[in-house]
Order: structure tokens, then C-alpha cells, then sequence
């Protein structure tokens, strides 16, 4: 990691990028940790009442978005709490300041920090935004993940890599769920259709980290209904630079809402086609 990231501050260098996210994602996920041993306070909920905010999940946030404008003050900015910062400079990064918060208000250790330099780009995302430099730590594991465009993916600064399986019947499947009945019903449904035709089925509880894991060559594969851009911003970046390929709900409908899968070519097409029921 660089030892200024303000030299970040005055180029869009992906590399520099992402080592301003990390060094700012390793800063949140040590004060989320110190946090959740003094105890977790629950702030709101959003979509329904088992859809969490946690105090700790507004204070990362408030700390993040701090880091970066105090080295780019001219970029702008969306959080999955609420901040709204419209730049001038043609970099937004989009921030998860935990993804997975029911497994830290359970102390479970699936979750992490997710921070992603965007650019738009109307054809990569449902978004319209395409992340060139990111970064995830999951502090519970201590373990951080650093991507750039072009430039590889890597955990703890080791290069990592996908499975590349192609085979569905022997491949390690994950998803997620959402937090309202209707969303649930239908990735039921998805999840039923799946589950016979793989290996199995991983629900870990935050799309980051999964991503994180499918591009250390932990799962071999990922699909999704309902991903909001803060969920994978950072995470389908680390998955593609570690060689996976990732589609949308068709050939005409970019990655992200309302569909995405992410793995090996060959397999994400066999498996959009059954987890859609085609």
C-alpha cells in the first residue's frame, strides 16, 4: 500500500485508487470490530424489521466518507446510508459501510467493509457505474481484498484466483436473500430449482464477501435477484480481475438489479438459465 494515500488526490490511477480503499476499508473494518465488542446499538430498519442499521454501520459510514473527501474533496459519493455527494471530478465511490449486518449483530463472521472508485459507464452495470479500483475487509477474519482494473485481484496482498469450474453438478453454489416476504418467495423459488443440479448451495449473508470468496477460489459460483449497487460495486470487480465472468438477467441487461450471476464462462449461463426457471 502506498505510504501516502494523499497521493491519490490529484489522478484517477486505479492503482492509487485502491490503495486509498484499502487503507481507508482496514481503518473502518478496526473501528466496526472495536464497536461491536462494546455491544451493538440497532439505529432503523429499512425495507422491514428484520432489515437492520446498526449504530456502527452509520458510524463507519460517517467515517469513510470523511477519509475520502479529505484526500479528493471533488469526488462524489453514495452510501448505502443514506450519503448522496454528487462530484465534479468523474469518480464516485459507493460505499457498504457493512455488508452483512445481521451477521454482525449476531457476531457471526461474515461481513466486511466494501469500498469501490466508479466511473460511469451506461453498458457495465444496471447501475451505470463500472468500479475500477476496490477494496473489502472483513476484519472478523482479517482479511482484505484489493482490485484494480487491469491490475489482478489479491487477498492480503497474495494474488488469487477462481476455480474456473464449469461443471454445475460439482459446483459450490452461493446466494442471498432478501428482507421482504415477496423478494423471498421468489429467491425460494430460485434456490429450489438450483440445489438439486449442484454440489450446493452457500447462503453466507453478505454479497461482498461472497464475491470476495469466489474470487479466492472458495465458491465457484454466485447468483443473486435484488443487488444494490453498494452490495457489489467492489466485489464483481475483485471477482472479474480474478478471472470470473459475470451477466445479467439476459443478454441484453447488464449485471446487477434485477439479476446477476458471476463464475466461470459456461457455468453462469447454465446456471441463469435454471435459477430463472428458462
Amino acid at each position: 500500500m502506498s505510504d501516502s494515500p494523499a497521493a491519490a488526490a490529484s489522478d484517477h490511477d486505479p492503482k492509487a485508487l485502491a490503495e486509498l480503499a484499502a487503507e481507508i476499508a482496514e481503518r473502518a473494518g478496526a473501528r466496526i470490530l472495536e464497536l461491536r465488542a462494546q455491544g451493538v446499538s440497532i439505529a432503523a430498519s429499512k425495507s422491514s424489521a428484520t432489515d437492520v442499521v446498526t449504530a456502527a454501520d452509520q458510524e463507519s459510514e460517517r467515517l469513510i466518507v470523511a477519509a475520502i473527501l479529505d484526500v479528493r474533496p471533488d469526488d462524489g459519493i453514495l452510501g448505502e446510508e443514506g450519503t448522496g455527494i454528487t462530484g465534479t471530478s468523474g469518480i464516485t465511490w459507493v460505499i457498504d459501510p457493512i455488508d452483512g449486518t445481521v451477521n454482525y449483530l449476531y457476531d457471526l463472521p461474515a461481513y466486511a467493509v466494501s469500498i469501490a472508485a466508479t466511473v460511469a459507464d451506461e453498458s457495465a452495470f444496471a447501475d451505470g457505474r463500472r468500479a475500477i479500483a476496490g477494496a473489502i475487509c472483513n476484519p472478523r477474519t482479517d482479511e482484505l481484498f484489493v482490485a484494480w482494473l487491469g491490475g489482478g485481484a489479491t487477498r492480503n496482498g497474495e494474488p488469487i484466483h477462481v476455480t474456473g469450474q464449469t461443471d454445475l453438478a460439482v459446483a459450490l453454489v452461493a446466494t442471498g436473500f432478501g428482507y421482504t416476504v415477496e423478494r423471498r418467495t421468489e429467491q425460494a423459488a430460485m434456490v429450489a430449482r438450483v440445489i438439486p443440479r449442484a454440489r450446493d448451495i452457500r447462503r453466507n449473508g453478505s454479497a461482498a464477501y461472497d464475491l470476495c470468496m469466489l474470487a479466492a477460489g472458495r465458491l465457484d459460483a454466485y447468483y443473486e435477484r435484488g443487488l444494490m449497487p453498494w452490495d457489489y460495486a467492489a466485489g464483481v470487480l475483485i471477482a472479474s480481475e480474478a478471472g470470473a465472468t459475470l451477466i445479467g438477467r439476459d443478454d441484453s441487461t447488464p449485471p446487477g438489479e434485477p439479476f446477476m450471476v458471476v463464475g466461470a464462462p459456461g457455468l453462469v449461463e447454465e446456471l441463469r438459465a435454471l435459477a430463472l426457471g428458462e
